[in-house]
């Protein structure tokens, strides 16, 4: 799998290529600014981003308007966005475009390093990976005109759980149920969210966006 990895901070930048590397991913660019970053999202073939929010010249959020630019030339472009903190309006703007295929962790899971391989290989296949911080700050903030106001509290919860990548296995043994029940809760959240069957739609991944998105 081919990763460019754009962190201005050498010992990390570093870091990350060489954990990458160890798993056996293909670092096909390491970049350090915005404009390094814009030119390999139009020059290099790459399976995914992994991508510091923050990034020379401007070191606001460069980074993460850089690929957002880039989802925007290439719907669908995997990225996963690393953050020193959480920011609300920085996770809601990779949910935009209602589309897979997009994480935001806070720098500190890259310590984590199953949690951070795990991450990368999920949102390179088109899922959703999402901090469990950033979740819980997110759900903190839901609103009462939520999109998933409808929802049973058995039903957030494991909606909360698939929104930080988990499973139905690993649902049901955090929850203490069986999977059979796992697998009713996430048919009666699509129904809910008005998700119904189709082959081209990864419902998981659409009842992750309008959770996490639920108070724009």
């Amino acid at each position: 799998m081919r990763v460019v990895v754009a962190e201005d901070l050498f010992l990390l930048r570093d870091g990350l290529v060489r954990m990458l590397e160890a798993y056996e991913f293909e670092v096909v660019a390491a970049v350090e600014t915005g404009p390094e970053l814009t030119r390999a999202f139009k020059e290099v073939e790459m399976d995914i981003a992994v991508v510091d929010v923050r990034l020379p010249p401007s070191q606001t959020d460069e980074g993460l308007q850089c690929a957002l630019a880039a989802r925007r030339e290439k719907p669908g472009q995997p990225v996963l966005v690393l953050s020193q903190h959480v920011e609300h309006l920085y996770a809601r703007e990779l949910m935009a475009d209602g589309s897979g295929g997009i994480g935001y962790l806070l720098k500190d899971r890259v310590f984590h390093v199953d949690q951070f391989i795990d991450a990368v290989r999920r949102v390179a296949a088109g899922s959703v990976a999402m901090d469990p911080v950033v979740i819980s700050q997110l759900m903190s903030m839901r609103s009462d005109e939520s999109s998933v106001q409808g929802l049973s509290p058995r039903e957030l919860e494991v909606l909360e759980l698939m929104a930080g990548g988990r499973s139905n296995a690993a649902i049901a043994a955090q929850l203490f149920i069986t999977e059979r029940s796992v697998a009713k809760h996430t048919s009666n959240i699509f129904g809910k969210l008005g998700l119904p069957p189709s082959d081209d739609d990864n419902r998981r991944v659409l009842a992750v966006l309008k959770y996490l998105d639920r108070d724009r």
